[in-house]
This record gives C-alpha cells, sequence and structure tokens, in this order.
C-alpha cells in the first residue's frame, strides 16, 4: 500500500442511544492523515442488527470522496450496541482495509458470553473471529493500543495508526467521529473519544 502523509482515511463511531431505540446514528470522518479534516458522512443502523457492514459499505460507494479512501477504521468491531463489523465483508464490498482499533486489550471471552444472548450469537461470534489477532502497538507518548485489521498488512496498519495519532490514543477520523456522533445526538460534545 502506498501511504503518504495526507492520505484519506474514514473513522466511524455510533451516536449515543437508549437500550429501547431501535435505529441510532453513526458518522464517518475523512481526514487527510491526521491533520486535515476533509469532509463527513453519516446513516442510521440497527442498535444491536445486524446491518451495520451493508449501511456502512453502501455509504462509503455512493460519496465523493470513495476514489480518495485509503482505508476505513473503527474503534472496536460493534457499533450500536453489538451490530458487528464483518471486516471481511466490508473490505469485499468497498475495496478498502479495515482497521478496528481499541484502548484495551478486548476481553474476548467476556464479549463471547455477551453474545450468547442473542440467538445467532454463533454466527456473530464467527463475524468477531474474521478480524483475527489482536495486535499491540506503543504509541509515541509509549502507551499502548490494540488493533486488528484486514486487507493490508500489519507494517501498513501500524504506519497508518502512527499517522493518524495525533492528539489522543485513538486516530484522528475516530477522535471526530466519536465526537461529532455525540454532538448530533446531544447537542454537545466532550469526554474521550
Amino acid at each position: 500500500m502506498r501511504l503518504k502523509k495526507e492520505s484519506r482515511v474514514i473513522g466511524f463511531d455510533d451516536g449515543p442511544f437508549s437500550k429501547n431505540q431501535q435505529k441510532t446514528l453513526v458518522v464517518g470522518i475523512i481526514t487527510r492523515g491526521g491533520e486535515c479534516f476533509d469532509g463527513m458522512i453519516k446513516s442510521e443502523i440497527s442498535v444491536d442488527g445486524l446491518d451495520a457492514t451493508e449501511i456502512i459499505s453502501n455509504v462509503i460507494n455512493k460519496s465523493k470522496y470513495k476514489k480518495e479512501l485509503r482505508v476505513v477504521m473503527f474503534k472496536g468491531l460493534t457499533i450500536g450496541g453489538f451490530n458487528l463489523i464483518d471486516v471481511e465483508g466490508l473490505n469485499k464490498k468497498t475495496g478498502l482495509p479495515v482497521i478496528i482499533i481499541s484502548r484495551k486489550k478486548p476481553d474476548m471471552e467476556k464479549i463471547r458470553k455477551a453474545l450468547e444472548n442473542f440467538k445467532d450469537w454463533k454466527y456473530r461470534w464467527s463475524i468477531i473471529k474474521k478480524a483475527g489477532r489482536i495486535n499491540k502497538l506503543k504509541l509515541k507518548n509509549n502507551k499502548n493500543i490494540y488493533f486488528q485489521f484486514y486487507g493490508l498488512s500489519k507494517n501498513d496498519a501500524e504506519q497508518i495508526i502512527l499517522l493518524t495519532c495525533m492528539r489522543s490514543l485513538i486516530p484522528e477520523p475516530l477522535r471526530l467521529a466519536h465526537m461529532i456522533a455525540s454532538a448530533f445526538v446531544r447537542g454537545e460534545c466532550g469526554g474521550r473519544a
């Protein structure tokens, strides 16, 4: 993968939602590297559903930014509750590599037990397993983050993460997506992404 400092990256996060909500906002923020906010796309997904991969791939593919995007990022494999990102499916539908970021190492046993509350938990678990091994990356401030990747090399994934982590432990497109989604729903944003 040819990476430049101004390579365009899109990061998605959901807006806050309550237990009885059926849908939630999802926002995608496009940045050039981690320095320049370039654009935004938004849609809605089902809370605890299985439509996130399809909806997000559709909004990416219809976006005027599509040709310039180099990678898609998410903060965790779940969005909108337990609506899962199928990294393989998203990669196939968009042609873009996918990086999953976590501040803390995900507790896979705890996640699997939570999934058992769903009738289709085995299918959901198979989606999670597609994301592969959890890797650790030390950032410039000597703090670690964890990541999974699909459709690119580990080295390229690490380079993109380091390129986009400008102001926090979370890459800038994800930090901005979190803040903007929160502001759309609550009228203001704050706190950490």
